[in-house]
């Protein structure tokens, strides 16, 4: 009892936390490189301070930066506003940013910014979302997102063991917001997997919500995947000793997270919890793994991805070829651009002393281990 007391106050205490960096105004942060380079000025725009992940990938990349010498204009577009990112890449546009680096808030809303910058000659590297319908983005860093949802659908094929047992199993959906385009390969990844047990009925989504503009959660909020699965929960009858819901197929953490708190205050614990995936290994969804009411999480390791932005924009400030290992996967709209993909990697309890601890990302006292 006294470890579920400690996990509890554990999830209280980094609920408090972001929480406060959700209500934390200073979404602009400048500094100066410390290191070799020669000084150039690097925009970089993140779509958002409230959620874990980007907070993350902002520090790792403005610190990779510093070291390799460059100064850093790192801006978060405050609660995931469009017009507040748009008005803050434009103004590192007029500062002198000689290389963008955008993950967008809204892939469809960048095309007026970014000709400016077009117009101008500064390079854009799209950051893990790709940037849609203008000829301005000039690389897309990101990891193998198609291969993401594979993972999360693989990984409840053998949880369940879809291939054997005969079933039905009852499942549920939730990927992300409309205007990432990235939901486009975790979620089709995973329905690639999923999708012959559906045709069979070994799967079945009682709600019969399985199409992606209808599973979609705006702003990737926790708070509307928990509010929808709430619905689902009244709606199907889902209990612990009515309906069985086997499996939540959450294309990220903080949907997982949401349908996790629904599914807790329905009754559900971690003796009859469905198989929820996640992506991400958000604090709180690594100590819902831990408390068993989380399955897996594919794993990103941002500073991989820092360090690779880094080397592609030292390539372009040398005049040189960046690293690139994708010319066919990821069009824009006006043609394919450009990519590196990092190789995400599979999160369990079985695994988080290994990934996550040793390697230093997270320490044992942030998962109240």
């Amino acid at each position: 009892m006294r470890k579920y007391l400690k996990i509890a106050a554990v999830l209280l205490a980094m609920a408090m936390t972001l929480s406060l960096a959700a209500c934390n105004t200073d979404n602009v942060t400048t500094s100066t490189g410390t290191g070799t380079g020669t000084g150039q000025k690097i925009g970089i725009s993140m779509p958002t301070k409230s959620l874990q992940r980007w907070n993350q990938d902002g520090e790792n990349m403005k610190r990779a930066f510093e070291e390799a010498g460059y100064v850093v204009d790192l801006q978060f577009g405050g609660e995931n506003e469009v017009p507040m990112q748009i008005s803050q890449i434009e103004n590192m546009i007029a500062g002198g940013c000689e290389v963008l680096v955008i993950a967008a808030i809204d892939g469809d809303a960048m095309t007026e910014v970014l000709a400016e910058a077009k117009e101008k000659g500064i390079p854009v590297i799209a950051y893990d979302r790709l940037i849609m319908g203008t000829d301005a983005v000039t690389y897309y860093a990101t990891f193998d997102n198609w291969r993401v949802g594979e993972m999360q659908g693989q990984f409840l094929v053998e949880k369940l063991d879809l291939d054997n047992a005969e079933g039905p199993f009852n499942i549920e959906f939730f990927t992300g917001d409309p205007g990432d385009n990235n939901i486009n390969f975790f979620f089709d990844g995973a329905m690639s997997v999923l999708q012959p047990y559906l045709d069979s009925g070994k799967l079945v989504s009682l709600s019969g919500q399985t199409e992606k503009s209808v599973v979609a959660t705006p702003g990737w909020s926790t708070e509307a995947a928990q509010a929808r699965m709430e619905n689902l929960i009244t709606s199907n009858d889902y209990a612990p000793d009515k309906t069985p819901l086997h499996a939540v197929m959450c294309s990220n953490d903080s949907t997982a997270q949401g349908a996790t708190n629904a599914l807790v205050n329905a009754g559900f614990n971690f003796r009859d919890f469905p198989i929820i995936t996640g992506q991400d290994c958000d604090v709180i969804s690594v100590i819902n793994m831990l408390a068993g009411t989380q399955a897996m999480s594919v794993f990103k390791d941002t500073r991989t991805l820092a360090n690779k932005v880094v080397e592609m924009v030292d390539a372009i400030m040398k005049g040189s070829e960046p690293p690139i290992n994708d010319t066919t996967t990821y069009d824009n709209g006006t043609g394919v651009i450009p990519s590196f993909l990092c190789e995400p990697v599979i999160g369990t309890v079985d695994n988080i002393q290994e990934l996550l601890i040793d390697t230093g990302y997270y320490t044992e006292a942030e998962l109240g281990m």
